[in-house]
């Protein structure tokens, strides 16, 4: 199952999917805090047609974030393939890191949806507010197990209500990188 072509969103509407989402689910991976909280994702649109990508998390009581850029990986193809950008560290970006951005699902109203890659590493689900209906849940899931991922990685991000409003102190010297790569 996991060789199989993933299947993905085609003709995803871009102005609609900008705004911010919250993590519900994720994999954990090494560019995320192990005990982050209050996860979420904000995409604006700039005039060249790329998208600004900022991605926050609190991590005992600070704010942690990235800032990055997303394209569509063929602009010729109507799939949701996208790549993202970053530079890290953070607090010192000089190194670009690129990364696949997959929307496998989104539903039609753009409140929901499932975000993986080809390697089967990394899997999100996000919503537009800060929890989801079990059911959805637990159908975003089985999508995700019939795409061929493991399921049993998944976990749940922890989100306040309501969210945390503004920016918050800054994690201002990258710290809640160096732990996640350290593995804290």
């Amino acid at each position: 199952m996991a060789n199989k072509e993933m299947d993905v969103v085609k003709g995803l509407d871009i102005n609609r999917y900008m705004g911010r989402w919250y993590e519900i689910a994720s994999f954990p991976s090494s560019f995320q805090p192990k005990n982050g909280a209050n996860t979420r994702a904000t995409y604006t649109l700039r005039e060249d047609g790329t998208v600004n990508v900022l991605n926050e998390t609190w991590n005992d009581g600070k704010r942690g974030y990235i800032a990055g850029s997303a394209y569509k990986a063929d602009p010729n193809s109507d799939e949701a393939k996208l790549k993202v950008k970053f530079y890290v560290p953070p607090f010192l970006p000089i190194i670009p890191v690129l990364g696949d951005y997959w929307v496998l699902f989104l539903d039609e109203d753009y409140q929901f949806a499932l975000i993986g890659q080809p390697t089967r590493k990394f899997l999100w689900i996000l919503c537009r507010q800060t929890h989801l209906d079990e059911e959805i849940y637990n159908q975003l899931v089985q999508r995700a197990r019939d795409e061929g991922y493991d399921v049993s990685k998944l976990h749940k991000t922890p989100q306040s209500e309501p969210p945390p409003e503004g920016e918050g102190p800054n994690d201002t010297k990258g710290i809640w990188w160096i732990k996640s790569i350290l593995g804290k």
